[in-house]
């Protein structure tokens, strides 16, 4: 080791390996911690702390590079794909204006050619004749041979390919879904053809033999499929495989029967090397093998569909997706038949589905990081899945699998099922290490659909996630929790966020943010304390996807059950919950990014402002329908006395929904404070007018740039500014009334949530001693800076801040009306 003027050294191996260690152990060491290893590897004892801290600088600033390289590269791999498939989807719009032009043309000439011949019936009968002689000719053998199935399979192939990448079907982009680096890929959605089709393309880092392994499994990826039964395999002369199949669809809601299909895929490579997998119903038309029809199930047909698969320069895989399918609408209630008449809301829960699943696997491959409590992100997407498939059986109650109805009590608002099948209690009669046996031996399910009007799913379903306590009861949660005798607390209640009662700990999120698991804690329901089987605390693993409103055709759901704390990979599970899907896939039946309180909500009358924007309009037409679905484990000489209680559960249920819909609706929407974007209240206006003048006044500089357009233009350079700003009272214990838009990105929270947080919940131990210490400060010199730290999101994630500056707004008779802060450069730790 040698040093220049003290200002440069060089470092020995030996030396660099000590800090790499440290480094790996603690990237941001403190000066403390940095002296400490100076003492404890005497090796760095002629270096000066000075200079370990430059190396740990420039140790994260070569860290931070290298991510960013990386970054970068894969964004220009993924810009590569995108632009290969904007090429190709350029060239088949081109050849689909040829193909249009041609046929006007064509069209044309036939309307010369029709006046000219009009009174030459008989010729015209024998051009009509003649063409249909020779379509009939051109029609391959329909039999139940190999090589009828064959010609039959190559004729899905060849018509699967002109969906894929030609122009069978005329395809316009899916609404609200924008090509680009971030973006899932480029989808699209039929303009009209028979029945519903979607279409995808997108780049997935997994080999194409991996795709098609993954996409074959439908069940794996595909929530509302129950199962896929191979019955046949024939292999082709050229490699190629040819499936009999029997798919059977839950049905998303209790309004309709499930789905059913018969269908033959064919898997095969192409000269190009790309892998094909496509689909079609068979049916008896085509003499064919049959499957008969089944009991509560309605057969549907899959028209030419499926995956063309291509390897990408690079490694990965290009992947084209169709899925083209004839739900039979009839035989649901009109009310619901837009729901099997969207092409949305199929390339939202199917087509979008199978690439969010692909990209899932892919990052989870590529990056095999261990997540909440010690699970790795393919374990947690499986306690998904049984949480989905839980709710699915529960809403549909298929015989098969041991469910039968109980008797109405007169009113048919809500259905009972009861299941003591051995298969639905596996898992639930095991003894836990607590000791005590489990006691219960059925299970009874109620269940219910609502027609929504004019409340859009994504805050409907917010509102029930963030306020159980406005539905959900006490009592029946604690019954619910003593069925999977819960033991002893052992989960670890650390970074958690906490909406009114019950307190949130993350778990995972998809890769998209569509979707995200987390466990749902419900402190000390007080008078179960004293049983000796029931804990102070009650633990719900809880699935949550569609909050998102500008996703359009989204389906919102919220599907929890009651864990054991042992939290075991294969605990019992009885998934409830809330399904909530649109019936109409309007673009614009979106709205700000708000959560509203319910009670601020039925205080205010319907006299007031109308919110900013066209949300009223846009959504005032919406309709949705909500599916209800609770499951009771209980002992069967309990019977009546369970039913009793489920069926009152879910009507006051049904009660407090209706009851919070009619808040949430735009008529009620126009006085709340609740919305993502610019609240343009008066009230709003004159408070970002008192902040910009107060900080004039206090700091003598001007918090925004020169601003014009009066109040409006104000509070909107507030709202956009690029740190975050957040106002508290002034009480003994201060919570916050306004934050602008980075403040709630920042918080992690919503306008009217965050009057729910106090200031000091958001410092740990020092910034609270900090901040307490500088209150006397702000109040009599009117402002004060602080030092950088940590402070926490109310989701209890960690934030740095380089600096916050915090000064006293003062109204128009100069009197204090609440603390401002600003945090200079914040980011999630």
């Amino acid at each position: 080791m040698g040093m220049d003027n003290g200002k440069y050294v060089r470092y020995t191996p030996e030396q660099v390996e000590a800090l790499e260690r440290l480094y790996h152990e603690c990237p941001k060491p403190s000066s403390l911690r940095r002296q400490q290893l100076i003492r404890e590897c005497p090796i760095l004892s002629n270096i000066e702390p000075k200079q370990i801290k430059v190396w740990f600088q420039n140790r994260r600033c070569r860290e931070k590079q290298r991510k960013e390289s990386s970054r970068l590269q894969a964004v220009n791999r993924k810009l590569t794909a995108m632009n290969k498939l904007l090429m190709e989807e350029n060239d088949r719009l081109q050849k689909q204006v040829s193909q249009l032009v041609y046929e006007n043309s064509f069209f044309r000439q036939q309307t010369q050619t029709a006046a000219l011949t009009t009174t030459d019936n008989n010729s015209c009968e024998s051009v009509v004749t003649s063409g249909q002689q020779n379509l009939s000719a051109q029609r391959p053998p329909r039999d139940a041979s190999p090589a009828g199935l064959l010609s039959l399979a190559e004729e899905t192939l060849t018509e699967f390919l002109s969906k894929a990448t030609g122009t069978a079907v005329e395809w316009v982009q899916m609404p609200g879904m924008k090509p680009g680096p971030d973006s899932i890929g480029i989808t699209a959605i039929s303009h009209s053809c028979s029945g519903v089709a979607s279409r995808a393309c997108g780049l997935v880092g997994l080999e194409p033999t991996r795709v098609a392994e993954i996409l074959k499994d439908r069940p794996s990826w595909f929530r509302d499929c129950r199962a896929v039964d191979v019955l046949n395999v024939m292999s082709t002369g050229s490699g190629g495989t040819i499936e009999l199949l029997y798919m059977q669809l839950y049905a998303p809601t209790t309004l309709a029967p499930a789905r059913d299909f018969w269908l033959m895929r064919y898997t095969s490579v192409m000269e190009d090397g790309s892998l094909v997998v496509c689909e079609r119903s068979l049916n008896n038309t085509q003499n064919g093998p049959s499957m008969p029809p089944v009991q509560n199930f309605v057969r549907a047909e899959l028209l030419p569909s499926g995956y063309l698969i291509r390897p990408c320069e690079g490694g990965g895989s290009i992947i084209h997706i169709v899925d083209h399918m004839d739900l039979e609408p009839w035989s649901v209630p009109e009310v619901l038949r837009p729901l099997y008449e969207s092409s949305t809301v199929l390339s939202q829960r199917t087509t979008m589905a199978a690439l969010r699943h692909l990209r899932q696997i892919s990052q989870e491959i590529s990056h095999p990081t261990v997540t909440g409590w010690g699970r790795r992100p393919a374990a947690l997407r499986a306690l998904g899945q049984r949480l989905s498939k839980g709710f699915n059986e529960a809403v549909n109650g298929f015989t098969d699998e041991g469910w039968s109805m109980l008797e109405s009590d007169g009113i048919d608002d809500v259905t009972l099922l009861v299941n003591s099948s051995p298969s639905k209690l596996m898992g639930a009669n095991i003894s836990y290490a607590n000791g005590f046996p489990s006691m219960s031996s059925a299970v009874l399910c109620a269940k219910a659909s609502m027609l929504l009007q004019n409340v859009p799913p994504a805050i409907l379903l917010r509102f029930l996630r963030e306020h159980r306590s406005e539905w959900a009861d006490s009592g029946i949660d604690a019954y619910s929790a003593a069925a999977v005798k819960a033991g002893p607390c052992s989960i670890p209640v650390t970074r958690t966020g906490c909406f009114g009662g019950q307190i949130i700990l993350p778990l995972a999120h998809t890769i998209e943010h569509e979707e995200f698991m987390e466990v749902i804690r419900l402190e000390s329901i007080g008078h179960y304390q004293d049983d000796m089987i029931m804990p102070g605390d009650i633990f719900l693993l809880q699935l949550c996807s569609g909050v998102d409103e500008n996703a359009v055709g989204t389906c919102a759901e919220l599907v929890f059950a009651p864990i054991d704390a042992s939290f075991a990979d294969d605990a019992p599970l009885l998934p409830s919950g809330f399904r909530i899907i649109p019936l109409d896939s309007k673009a614009d039946a979106s709205s700000p990014n708000r959560t509203l309180d319910l009670a601020s909500t039925l205080e205010v009358g319907p006299a007031g402002s109308r919110p900013n924007g066209d949300y009223s309009k846009n959504s005032s037409s919406t309709k949705s329908v909500m599916t209800i679905a609770f499951q009771f484990a209980f002992e069967i000489h309990l019977q009546e006395n369970i039913a009793a209680m489920a069926r009152q559960y879910v009507r006051s249920i049904i009660s407090s929904v209706q009851r919070v819909a009619l808040a949430l609706s735009p008529s009620r929407l126009g006085s709340l404070p609740g919305l993502r974007s610019p609240p343009g209240t008066p009230e709003a206006q004159t408070l970002a007018r008192w902040i910009c003048q107060s900080y004039r006044f206090f700091l003598g500089v001007e918090l925004l740039k020169s601003v014009s357009g009066g109040s409006e233009s104000v509070l909107k350079e507030i709202w956009h500014h690029s740190d975050a700003l957040m106002c508290c009272s002034l009480k003994a214990l201060p919570v916050f009334t306004f934050a602008n838009e980075a403040g709630l990105d920042m918080l992690e929270t919503t306008l009217v949530s965050l009057q729910d947080i106090t200031l000091e919940k958001i410092f740990d131990d020092n910034g609270r001693k900090a901040l307490f210490s500088e209150l006397p400060q702000i109040m009599q010199q009117g402002f004060a800076c602080l030092q950088g730290g940590i402070c926490l999101s109310s989701m209890g994630r960690p934030i740095s801040y380089e600096r916050a500056i915090a000064w006293k707004v003062l109204n128009e008779e100069e009197d204090p009306h609440c603390i401002c802060f600003m945090f200079v450069n914040w980011s999630f730790v």
